[in-house]
């Protein structure tokens, strides 16, 4: 025997109002203007134009020599880390970020090329700081042309790139 109340409408039709009411509300409530928000909006900075700043556009780095590679990146709100990148340009590619064009030599193939690559924190989130990376240009990498690209990101994520052709020499 199946027992039955009977309906009651007009408490079904209250409790439908109530949660489509809720369902209106629950978005107006639980977002804010983001008035209160301190976002952060911007890209950090990163620049070799400096006279430490290295290496510059179309500098020749001679096999067997140490380098100290320098930038300066800073950010509005907190730096988070950087890399420096280094890699042959032996098939002419670019970078959307090069400023300058330098002479390059005839394509070829890579038989034992430079390939840097090195990721580095950034401690106590200051908002500017110098990197500064001292590197040995190996004697038995391919000389030839080269990409240096240096790397930064926030601590939000945004990120920042600058990269300038180099020659590795005899």
């Amino acid at each position: 025997m199946i027992l039955s109340r009977p309906l009651n409408f007009k408490k079904m039709k209250l409790k439908t109002t109530y949660y489509l009411l809720l369902l209106v509300m629950l978005p107006t409530v639980s977002c804010s203007s983001g008035d209160s928000i301190d976002k952060d909006e911007q890209k950090p900075t990163i620049t070799i134009n400096y006279a430490e700043g290295f290496p510059q556009a179309c500098a020749e780095l001679t096999k067997g020599q140490t380098y100290i590679f320098r930038a300066k990146v800073a950010d509005n709100k907190a730096l988070a880390s950087y890399s420096l990148d280094i890699h042959n340009n032996f098939d002419h590619h670019t970078h959307d970020d090069q400023g300058i064009d330098c002479n390059l030599e005839s394509t070829k193939q890579a038989i034992n090329p430079l390939i840097f690559m090195e990721n580095f924190s950034i401690e106590n989130n200051p908002t500017s700081y110098e990197i500064k990376i001292t590197l040995a240009i190996p004697d038995d990498v391919d000389p030839g042309d080269y990409h240096c690209q240096y790397s930064v990101t926030d601590q939000t994520g945004w990120h920042s790139r600058t990269s300038v052709d180099i020659k590795i020499v005899e």
